[in-house]
């Protein structure tokens, strides 16, 4: 079983704290670190007001967030990185090359699908990423709860 999950999207204000929230309300495992970070991020800065919204409509929990930035030291300590977007790959592996075997789209389950960024968008937008994003750690949890990734 893995017990760190990193999740990687731009800002770290929308998708990844989704999608870190998600992962820790349905994995519900002590000891298990999810965390989040993003490739070009304002350290410091809270979720998306809408992303938070949307989680406590669907009953996920929500814990204070703050942006971070990701690093070579978060890239190499995590047993298992997620990312929303194909593109977010190049940006990691010239941070850490050495990640390329841990690291996998969150949408690896579902035709590698992207997952879309809902930034300044609409609410319906936030809804459908946390409905796509929903789906996506679905999928994952029996790998996780695992550790297989094959």
């Amino acid at each position: 079983m893995f017990s760190n999950v990193l999740v990687i999207c731009v800002g770290n204000i929308c998708r990844s704290p989704m999608a870190e929230a998600l992962l820790r309300h349905r994995l519900g495992t002590p000891g298990m670190l999810i965390h989040s970070a993003g490739i070009n991020t304002v350290p410091g800065s809270a979720i998306d007001p809408l992303a938070k919204s949307v989680l406590q409509a669907h009953e996920v929990p929500v814990r204070r967030h703050e942006a971070r930035q990701v690093n070579r030291q978060l890239l190499r300590q995590a047993q298992l990185i997620l990312l929303m977007e194909r593109a977010h790959l190049l940006n990691i592996l010239k941070l850490a090359p050495e990640v390329r075997g841990k690291t996998f789209l969150i949408g690896r389950w579902q035709h590698k699908q992207e997952v879309a960024d809902p930034y300044r968008s609409s609410r319906s937008a936030f809804e459908q990423a946390y409905e796509h994003l929903s789906r996506c750690v679905d999928d994952w949890l029996p790998y996780l709860q695992s550790g297989e990734t094959r």
